[in-house]
């Protein structure tokens, strides 16, 4: 007897499956030799290709399924038999989480996000095992209680890179003389810094590459995180050690591009990372190992849990509402609801899909650590009985065609979901003189940053900037996001004539692609005080000239060095001298 269609369907989605993760590490094991050889164009195009690989295995899963199949693609039974011929396949397997979201997947894709249902996908928690995970195969032991200097040493020296350290007695110097000064002189009687665990392969992300581990202090865990740079000159350096959590929390920021890392079971990789950042959210954690499809599964299972057990309703989220989108929130929650309106206020000008473009655009790029990472659902089930009456007003007057209610049920046909900030023009009216200044040199530096990473906000409204619970300030409105090497930036033409210096329109043309800097005042017109501490930090922001430089640069192809941690946390590399 040969095999049913069921099971030759799931048979073509756990080939699918390989497929993908083949492929996906294959783009990820070049991130060394990319790393190694500088090669930092070619860091941004892996990434990029990284991101299409699911899609296309997808929808060529779908294809061939709907080849087997034929007329009884749609069949409820087939699908039922399917799902249960998967789950055999997958049980036991190190990352069946991620191949239950592969079927879920295409099955969402054969069915256009309708009719999901348990008995057909995974939709519901798995109740995967709980048991405490094996993380031995992953991870590395280094003893720290004798041999200090030793134990560094052999950390670096058991690293695969393939150049020369630039003065590995320097960088073990500076990691021993961290540790001292961090851990050791902060010990409480009694305590004692033991050993350390490392993850058995790096994370590489734009110019960088990370050694994360966790130190162990008696019972207390501490995180421990060595990051590489590439002095481009044929050898490498340690340029920091981070063991405080909320660095090492900035690192792995919603902000930040994805990581490459060789992660044969992201899963595990999840739960190490989890013990030293225990705030960080598991969906948060498979998004930066590249993995997006399950960290929206994973988003969306602890979003219906949290919902289920809250006893607040979804209402507009505060703040100037949009032109552009709709945004609301559960207020217990830590994230936001952008949903793109049907007509824009004027004079914004553009379609919806545009404004997807942007979002997309936003999502491929690298951001710095200065623009928020969203999620994108389509066909998102809500309680409707949760919705607040004003909330429901609103989306029926500016999103008619996007909503579905099904009993109780609303269904969104297409939304984001986005990290919960403090809109800078509310965190201005809270906070005093000095923070005014702190607030208005990040938004300065988050501008500036994003520029250098060949992105032009656009729209730079205080509104349109938030406030993180690290004090970043964070672009999260991108539909007017561009390529700055795409803006032609002017200075305002000197007027000729009286009637030209009396005009309250421009007498000069101006082409849609056009920047005048100067303007960028108006952005801060209302807030005084934000507009005087900016332009005590940021006034070469207004000279058109400062950006052409930039836009030179960009086309040079100089790729700037962004640090996700202060730099007063880096060692100096000049000479043997330590960093006190």
């Amino acid at each position: 007897m040969g095999k049913s269609t069921g099971d030759r369907i799931s048979q073509a989605i756990y080939n699918g499956f390989g497929a993908f993760f083949c492929e996906f590490q294959n783009i990820t094991l070049g991130a060394q030799a990319r790393f190694e050889t500088a090669d930092w164009i070619s860091v941004h195009t892996a990434m990029h290709s990284r991101l299409d690989v699911y899609k296309r295995c997808i929808r060529s899963v779908a294809d061939l399924i709907a080849m087997i199949a034929q007329d009884e693609v749609n069949s409820p039974d087939l699908w039922r038999h399917a799902k249960i011929a998967y789950q055999r396949k997958c049980a036991g397997d190190a990352n069946e989480d991620i191949l239950q979201t592969f079927f879920n997947s295409v099955y969402c894709l054969m069915f256009d996000h309708r009719n999901i249902r348990d008995a057909f996908a995974f939709v519901s928690n798995p109740g995967l095992p709980t048991n405490e995970p094996d993380m031995s195969t992953i991870l590395r032991d280094y003893p720290l209680n004798v041999g200090l200097q030793d134990s560094v040493r052999e950390v670096l020296n058991d690293l695969s890179f393939r150049l020369p350290y630039e003065n590995i007695e320097r960088d073990t110097r500076h990691i021993v003389h961290t540790i001292h000064y961090e851990l050791i002189k902060r010990l409480a009687p009694g305590e004692r810094v033991t050993a350390a665990q490392f993850l058995d392969s790096l994370f590489y992300r734009n110019k960088a590459a990370y050694l994360v581990g966790r130190v162990f202090i008696g019972d207390a865990i501490r995180p421990f995180v060595v990051v590489f740079q590439n002095n481009e000159q044929g050898s490498i350096y340690v340029d920091t050690v981070l063991f405080d959590e909320d660095l090492v929390s900035r690192i792995f920021s919603f902000t930040r591009s994805y990581f490459m890392v060789d992660a044969l079971s992201p899963g595990l990789y999840v739960q190490f990372l989890s013990t030293i950042m225990p705030r960080k959210q598991t969906f948060e954690l498979y998004s930066l190992l590249g993995f997006g499809k399950h960290a929206k599964t994973d988003f969306v299972r602890k979003a219906v849990a949290h919902t289920q057990q809250a006893s607040d309703e979804y209402e507009i989220a505060p703040g100037i509402r949009g032109m552009v989108m709709l945004v609301f929130t559960l207020p217990s929650f830590d994230y936001v609801y952008k949903i793109i309106k049907q007509r824009f206020t004027p004079p914004k000008d553009m379609t919806r899909e545009q404004v997807r473009s942007k979002y997309r655009l936003v999502k491929r790029w690298d951001r710095v650590g200065r623009m928020a990472d969203t999620q994108e659902f389509s066909n998102l089930v809500f309680d409707r009985r949760k919705f607040s009456d004003e909330l429901m007003q609103e989306l029926e007057k500016e999103v008619p065609s996007l909503i579905e209610s099904r009993g109780n049920a609303l269904i969104l046909k297409h939304v984001y979901i986005e990290r919960k900030m403090i809109p800078l023009n509310m965190y201005l009216n809270q906070i005093d003189e000095e923070e005014t200044d702190r607030i208005m040199q990040e938004y300065g530096m988050a501008i500036k940053e994003l520029a250098a990473a060949n992105i032009f906000a656009g729209d730079m409204l205080l509104k349109n900037f938030g406030v993180t619970r690290h004090g970043r300030v964070v672009f999260y409105d991108y539909d007017e996001v561009c390529l700055l090497t795409e803006c032609n930036f002017r200075k305002i033409p000197e007027p000729k004539t009286e009637e030209q210096a009396m005009s309250d329109q421009p007498w000069y043309s101006i082409a849609p692609e056009d920047i005048f800097p100067e303007e960028f005042r108006i952005f801060l017109s209302g807030h005084k005080k934000a507009r005087h501490s900016f332009e005590k930090f940021h006034r070469d922001l207004y000279d058109a000239d400062y950006w052409k430089l930039l836009q030179e640069n960009i086309i040079a192809g100089d790729v700037q060095s962004v640090y996700p941690y202060p730099d007063n946390h880096r060692f100096s590399h000049h000479n043997n001298a330590l960093n006190d």
